[in-house]
């Protein structure tokens, strides 16, 4: 699937237009086939949006299922670690050009007046498209195939 293709069933997936909405951890793992499960607390950076983006956490995420050790005692392999670099690298140059911590969710939201209104859930939207395209540049890389949504 192209990485124009993703970034479309991930926006449709939060966006809930088209389907059900997806909070954006859970979007991220839907989107590259991902078990949701373990995505649920991402939800508005950890519940509270205090802590890291949820979406940005879980995008670390799937590159851990895809390129991680598989077992659970196993070393951090060197594609996740070379992943997560240039995901991270990638994401902060995009989001975060002046610098600074990797964004919490009231960081990036903290703007928008209501965090309910149209103009946060278009900046989420557009948030989550990126940060596919940005994740399925690098597992394309690792030559990592995975099977999207089909309904979407």
């Amino acid at each position: 699937m192209s990485d124009a293709k993703i970034t479309q069933v991930a926006r449709r997936l939060y966006e809930g237009k088209e389907c059900p909405h997806h909070s954006c951890g859970i979007c991220l793992a839907v989107t590259f086939g991902c078990n949701p499960s373990a995505y649920k607390s991402l939800r508005k950076g950890g519940i509270t949006g205090e802590g890291e983006c949820g979406a940005l956490k879980a995008g670390e995420m799937v590159l851990g299922e895809y390129l991680g050790d598989p077992s659970p005692t196993g070393p951090v392999t060197d594609d996740l670690k070379e992943a997560v670099t240039e995901y991270r690298q990638t994401v902060q140059a995009k989001i975060n050009p002046a610098g600074g911590s990797y964004a919490t969710c009231n960081r990036l939201t903290g703007k928008f007046a209501d965090f309910t209104g149209d103009e946060r859930k278009e900046f989420c939207s557009r948030l989550v498209s990126d940060l596919s395209g940005i994740l399925a540049g690098i597992l394309a890389k690792y030559g990592v195939k995975y099977e999207p949504p089909a309904a979407v």
